[in-house]
Formats: C-alpha cells, structure tokens, sequence
C-alpha cells in the first residue's frame, strides 16, 4: 500500500499526449477560462488573454498547450471552440463520468446539492452513508444508500470515481471498501492520508491546510510592512 500518489508523467499514446502533473493541474483552470471567453462571444483568443483569463504568464500557458498539439494561429491566437474539445478530451470529460459520494454530513449535503458537476462533466450517480438515520434521506433526486450497498451500486452505476466526505476516523476505511468495489480515483475531504494501493488516484482537499497557507501569507505581510514603512527602506 502506497501513500497518496507521487508526481509522475501522465501516460501517453500516439493519440494521447504525455503531460507533466503541473501541467494537468492547470488544464481545468485554461478549460474554465475558456468557458468564460466563449460565453462573452470570443471565438479566438491570444495566449495573453486566455492566460489572464486563467491567472497564469502567458509563455507557461504556451508551453503547457503545446503538450496538446494546440500551438494557435501566429497573429490570431487559439480557436476557442476547438481548444475546448481538446482540453475536455485529454481530461476524459467527453464521457460525463458517474461518481460516488460517501459522507452525507454538512459538506457531504452540500456536495450532493451541488449543481455545477453537470457541466463540468460530472454527475453524482450515489449517495451512501454508514448512518441508519441518515439512510434513505432524498437530496437532488438520489436516495442515501447505505455503505453497505457500494459494490453493487457501484458496478450498477459504473462508478470509478468517488469523493469521501467522512469524519476523519472513518475515511481509511471507506477508502479500503471503494477500492475493492472497483473504484480507482478518489478525492479526500477527510483530514487524512489515506494509503491505497498503487493504481488508485487520490486527491486532497483539505480547507484547514489552505486556510494555514493563508495564514502564513498574512503573517508574513505583517512582518514585512513595518520594515518597508521604516525611513530609508525602500532605496535600501
């Protein structure tokens, strides 16, 4: 067993290109500027506006799309349309993918309720909770199943993505019976490392370390500032 996924190249083909992870971390952010641009009526866009768009320099943008094949037109830019089916092929989101959510607490209720995963080329196909009492409540048209249920819903519904939206304590062990109903990506709202095995995918999301990077932003500032408010600092 393995602790969360190392950096590593995505594999490649002739018709599937070999990105860096940095690179895939950055596709959803150029796909949802996209979204934005094509929205406003742009059918083109140069790097340096779609770069903007996405909070990113513009010679990184480049680079990353060129993994793509997608160097744009010199003097033109990139055809917006276009780079938007790219990007959602090499993201696997021409399939609309089905995905579990385990954890029907106050996140896990307002996940499910959620109505932004439908275009974003998502849908939530199960609710499962291990709690009696909260087992057969219905949010967005899905009844809570219970835990016990994953391997036959998740076979049923093809499943082989989930979120895990569980108190800390019992996210391993949710972790284990996913991964032995077939599911090979999870995201983790768990305060947790969760140890799978190696072809299993997981991804973090934990607010507390964000709010802890902030933090130190903020401390630094108030560090900072004095000194540059001291006279002479600025030509020091």
């Amino acid at each position: 067993m393995s602790q969360q996924r190392s950096e590593r190249p995505v594999g490649s083909s002739r018709d599937f290109p070999d990105l860096p992870d940095a690179t895939v971390a950055r596709l959803p952010e150029y796909l949802r500027a996209l979204h934005v641009l094509a929205d406003a009526g742009h059918d083109v866009a140069s790097s340096e506006e779609l770069a903007t768009a996405a909070g990113v320099n513009s010679a990184k943008l480049r680079k990353d799309l060129s993994y793509l094949r997608s160097n744009g037109t010199r003097g033109v830019g990139y055809d917006v349309s276009q780079l938007i089916d790219k990007i959602e092929y090499v993201l696997g989101l021409n399939q609309h993918r089905a995905v579990a959510l385990v954890g029907i607490g106050n996140l896990g209720h307002a996940l499910a309720g959620y109505a932004g995963f439908g275009t974003r080329g998502f849908h939530i196909a199960a609710l499962f909770d291990a709690d009696p009492s909260r087992v057969g409540e219905e949010i967005n048209g899905l009844v809570v199943r219970h835990t016990d249920e994953l391997v036959e819903v998740v076979a049923e519904e093809g499943i082989s993505i989930a979120v895990i939206a569980t108190p800390v304590h019992a996210a391993q062990s949710v972790a284990d019976a996913l991964v032995k109903c077939g599911v090979t990506s999870i995201l983790n709202f768990a305060p947790c490392v969760l140890a799978v095995p190696d072809n299993v995918d997981v991804r973090k999301v934990d607010l507390a370390i964000e709010l802890q990077i902030l933090s130190f932003h903020e401390h630094r500032k108030a560090a900072i500032l004095p000194l540059i408010a001291l006279p002479g600092a600025v030509n020091s």
